[in-house]
């Protein structure tokens, strides 16, 4: 037989082997997700209280843009978004709980820097929300601009990204800042209302649900002036490759749902979509699931279970919360914002 017939001959046959060969090495589940499932449910670090992203109702029960994220999550691995605990966490407290293995997955308003990924070994997924650093004052004070803070008392969370933002743009811009630091982001608001301090600094999103739950919001400002960048993302620990990629293709999957018109209600019509990228997003396509070691309706449970990211945002952040946020940066990228995900293929 010719070498050419040999080559195409072999080639048919390693082709046609491959299935087997998939169906008898399947990826069997790593240590974070094995744990998971052995514990029965997702351990999700979360916030103490910030209204929009994350807080305990009158229940008990954490609601808000990040615990429904970590619901996602949940329900990608069991099908069930009822399977998760959450943990409230500090800006201290976050990053020791994720490292100890105490929490599975930390979603509270956490900025992904440089130092947080290599230095304390964590590793962040997509960003969920694009934030920066902001100031509120009382209207009373006839402040416009953050520089006319020179010379003022500033309350600030301890261990935040706000901490050494403040002390670098204050450094930066000449100006004498007396920051009063505290511990948890309750205690810094209180101080602010009380009088204590002159301004309270933290993302701008976050001072715009602090200012919405004033007795009279129209009494405070929130400045013009941004300090920083603060990519708001989810984070987990270094060194479980299979747990990192569940963590980020779920938020992918959430991004890539609202791109294609995916909702919580018509996900189910969708999976027999022509479309064949929503094929493969909802399972009825492809081993993408069990690549990870899930189920190949993952993205469709989380989906099914808290809606898209435009959803969620919407739910808790959106024009028709207290709130009232613009989609802004956090829109798609094809209308005008930053969110964009790879596709699944």
């Amino acid at each position: 037989m010719p070498i050419r017939s040999l080559l195409l001959a072999a080639a048919a046959l390693a082709a046609a082997l491959l299935p087997a060969l998939a169906d008898a090495q399947p990826v069997t589940a790593g240590p974070t997700l094995s744990a998971v499932r052995a514990r029965g449910a997702l351990v999700c670090g979360a916030n103490t209280g910030s209204a929009g992203f994350g807080a305990p109702d009158s229940q008990g029960n954490f609601r808000g843009f990040d615990p429904d994220i970590c619901r996602a999550v949940a329900a990608a691995i069991f099908g069930d978004a009822s399977r998760i605990r959450f943990v409230p966490l500090t800006s201290q407290t976050r990053i020791p709980a994720l490292q100890s293995g105490e929490v599975d997955i930390v979603a509270r308003t956490f900025t992904w820097t440089m130092s947080r990924e290599v230095g304390a070994g964590l590793q962040f997924g997509p960003t969920v929300f694009f934030d920066g650093q902001g100031f509120i004052v009382r209207r009373e004070a006839n402040i416009t601009r953050a520089r006319e803070l020179d010379g003022a008392t500033v309350c600030v969370s301890a261990g935040s990204t706000n901490e050494l933002n403040l002390a670098d743009w204050a450094r930066v811009n000449n100006l004498t800042i007396r920051p009063l630091v505290f511990e948890q982001n309750e205690d810094a608001r209180k101080a602010y209302e009380s009088g204590r301090c002159d301004s309270y600094t933290f993302d701008a999103s976050q001072l715009a649900a602090f200012r919405s739950a004033q007795n009279v919001p129209a009494d405070h400002v929130i400045l013009p002036d941004i300090i920083s960048k603060e990519p708001l993302t989810i984070a987990v620990r270094k060194g479980d490759g299979q747990w990192y990629d569940i963590m980020r293709w779920t938020v992918y999957a959430l991004m890539l749902a609202e791109e294609f018109g995916i909702t919580a209600a018509n996900a189910e019509s969708r999976v027999n979509d022509p479309n064949p990228d929503i094929r493969r997003l909802l399972g009825a396509s492809g081993d993408f699931g069990p690549s990870m070691a899930l189920d190949r309706r993952w993205a469709l449970n989380a989906i099914r279970a808290v809606g898209n990211y435009g959803e969620i945002f919407e739910r808790h952040l959106g024009r028709g919360t207290q709130i009232g946020l613009e989609r802004g940066l956090n829109n798609l990228w094809n209308r005008g914002g930053l969110i964009y995900a790879p596709p699944i293929r």
